[in-house]
């Protein structure tokens, strides 16, 4: 290929996502870049020890445990942050276990990170995030990595499966974004998108009609934004438990999946539902796909809905910082779904923060702040959680 055909070829694929040269820019102020390994072209290339693939996931030969370890991915510019995802089958008796290590710009490898440890039941294990891991090259913060001092610039992933009387799980599979948020400039207000005057009908479910219920569970209320999000998308979907799934939950409860995914997205390190990775395998675990990263602005979360794909983003709001917000008092961290935009470009939510008052989940925000309640708090985490096998829309920035 030619230069100049280079050249052709890539001003056409930015004319076809609509986004001008100054909003791709615009996009990216700091780096991320998102990679998984699934199915058998995927998982090849990586080191198998007891393990093989069938179908399309990653399961064990005949050992009780086995192990699937990636190949070394190189991110190109030097990482602090780390969020891994996996989508697996944990029948009862398995459960998975994703680890991490890096790579320093001096090719020093780390020790192994655990990132987490997971079954969708409880009858093997309690899932679980892992602390008490931190040495001189980074720590392990509930379902993040972060170095330490110094970035790093490669990594690998490991799956280690445990089945039990033959059963196996099945990893689906395994990936992670790497990024750097911590000189973020985002451009705010980002340019309004190809997703301008769109608006998907995502079902509405408050996170605050539970406040109270299953104090096992961290009580519902505020603590179960992310499960109500995620259970929202999966609404959306047409997918997740059935009546005979949530029979446990106390019949006079609303929303009884709602009880339900908090559950199952119980983090017991944590003690918390609002593990990241653990939501979207919560999704998975209804034959969804799923997985966490970072968006550069809502420019680029305006392709998913173009693409009729709402996403459930990691927000953070100061009291009178984001008008409209029902957390008057402020959070350090709040998940909700973005469900569209309105012709000029302002957030249309489905935020479960709604009040057992009335107020509805459904609330526009203002895109600046938005955007400033969002990027600089979490780096514009999202959960992209579609059905099995969906295309996405093309990443220019290489963050999905």
């Amino acid at each position: 290929m030619t230069f100049k055909t280079f050249v052709t070829v890539f001003v056409a694929a930015l004319s076809a996502l609509a986004v001008s040269g100054s909003a791709l820019a615009a996009q990216v102020p700091f780096p991320v870049k998102y990679t998984s390994f699934k199915g058998s072209s995927g998982f090849a290339g990586g080191s198998f020890a007891g393990t093989t693939v069938s179908g399309d996931s990653l399961v064990l030969t005949s050992a009780p445990s086995g192990t699937w370890t990636s190949p070394l991915v190189t991110t190109g510019f030097g990482f602090a942050e780390l969020v891994a995802s996996w989508n697996a089958d944990t029948p009862a008796g398995t459960y998975v276990q994703v680890e991490m290590q890096g790579v320093t710009s001096k090719g020093t490898e780390t020790k192994w990170y655990v990132m987490g440890k997971w079954a969708y039941g409880e009858e093997t294990i309690l899932r679980t995030s892992v602390g008490g891991q931190g040495d001189a090259d980074g720590f392990i913060a509930i379902d993040t990595f972060f170095a330490k001092d110094k970035p790093l610039v490669a990594y690998r992933l490991k799956v280690t499966l445990f089945g039990s009387g033959g059963v196996s799980p099945g990893v689906r599979m395994v990936g992670a974004f790497a990024s750097d948020p911590r000189n973020a400039k985002p451009a705010i207000p980002s340019p309004v998108g190809v997703g301008a005057g769109l608006e998907l009908p995502v079902p509405e479910y408050s996170q605050e009609i539970h406040a109270g219920q299953y104090p096992e569970y961290d009580g519902g209320g505020e603590a179960w934004c992310s499960p109500t999000s995620t259970s929202m998308v999966l609404g959306f979907w047409g997918a997740g438990p059935s009546s005979d799934d949530y029979k446990w939950v106390d019949k006079a409860f609303k929303d009884p999946w709602v009880d339900h995914a908090a559950r199952y997205t119980f983090d017991y390190h944590y003690n918390g539902a609002g593990n990241w990775p653990f939501n979207t395998a919560y999704a998975a675990h209804w034959g969804l796909d799923g997985f966490v990263t970072q968006l550069h602005s809502l420019t680029e979360a305006e392709q998913f809905i173009k693409a009729g794909i709402p996403l459930v983003a990691s927000v953070a709001a100061n009291p009178n910082k984001l008008t409209g917000f029902l957390l008057d008092k402020g959070t350090n961290g709040h998940l909700l779904v973005i469900s569209g935009f309105t012709a000029t470009g302002d957030v249309i939510t489905r935020d479960p923060a709604a009040e057992d008052d009335g107020a509805p989940v459904r609330r526009v925000y203002n895109r600046a702040e938005f955007e400033r309640a969002w990027l600089p708090a979490s780096g514009g985490v999202v959960y992209v959680i579609t059905p099995h096998g969906m295309l996405l829309p093309a990443s220019l920035a290489g963050n999905w």
